[in-house]
């Protein structure tokens, strides 16, 4: 009896050890990975987002690719982190691709995931191959004040504070209003409304604020990858602000999508999907 109480001891000190000393690290952001190519693709969703808004790229591309999908803490029913802040994201996905030894991946990023992904292919130029942006800027409050200051150490407490105060019937038909501004296939409407609902206030407004208080525009003059910059149909008659915000990343290739709105990847797919089949095999 003596002999089994100390192999339950020495089992339970062992499992203590692993725990306290051997513990898996914590990331701001849940993954699925699918596939089995050499070459890897990040997918990052955009604000508020499930990483399901890339089942239709994955299942185009997961046959010759091994896919990580992200979804951000505190989104789409994730269990959210404390601290959230785009600069604690960026670095928590670049520290990812370090640890599990992912080489030279594929990043690519909708709205505030395509943010991210201009953010770590600047500041991490070496550790990624190539990068596409879903209908994003590098700088969104410039587009209708170029002039625009990051303020630091920006208080978002209004913000937040706006978003929690909402009862949730409050916070369902603001999103459902505004929703159909961004997406215009009505078959994914109620989905993408779903994942907002889903979203943990708090991390919903403090990231709202963030990135509206983010400004790469500088900062990308230092991607070294091809970068694919997809925009929504209507950004044409923007063309020259547009552009002018990306003016400091010279590998910028722009394509603007025939049709649709803000989600690329429904509104317009087989375009979008074109496009991708094409940068990914240059």
């Amino acid at each position: 009896m003596k002999k089994y109480i100390i192999l339950i001891i020495a089992f339970l000190f062992s499992a203590l050890c692993l725990n306290v000393f051997g513990q898996t690290k914590s990331y701001p952001f849940e993954v699925l990975k699918t596939g089995k190519g050499k070459q890897s693709i990040i997918f990052i969703p955009g604000f508020a987002s499930s990483g399901e808004v890339w089942k239709d790229t994955k299942i185009a591309f997961e046959k010759d690719f091994t896919c990580y999908t992200l979804t951000m803490s505190g989104f789409a029913g994730i269990q959210p982190q404390p601290n959230p802040s785009f600069e604690n994201w960026k670095n928590g996905i670049a520290a990812y691709i370090k640890d599990n030894k992912i080489e030279k991946p594929l990043i690519i990023g909708h709205s505030m995931g395509g943010g991210l992904a201009l953010a770590i292919a600047a500041d991490y130029p070496d550790l990624i191959g190539k990068i596409v942006v879903v209908d994003a800027l590098p700088c969104l409050a410039a587009l209708s004040d170029p002039s625009f200051k990051s303020k630091e150490n920006n208080d978002c407490s209004a913000t937040v504070n706006q978003m929690t105060d909402m009862n949730e019937t409050q916070f369902y038909d603001m999103q459902k209003q505004m929703m159909p501004r961004l997406l215009q296939d009505s078959s994914k409407l109620e989905i993408v409304v779903s994942w907002s609902v889903k979203s943990d206030r708090t991390t919903f407004g403090q990231m709202y604020c963030d990135f509206f208080n983010t400004d790469l525009r500088d900062k990308i003059s230092t991607i070294k990858c091809p970068s694919l910059i997809l925009l929504e149909s209507y950004f044409i008659n923007l063309k020259p602000a547009i552009e002018t915000q990306y003016a400091n990343l010279k590998t910028a290739d722009f394509k603007y999508a025939n049709k649709g709105l803000h989600f690329i990847m429904y509104d317009d797919k087989d375009w979008y999907l074109a496009q991708l089949n094409t940068f990914l095999k240059s």
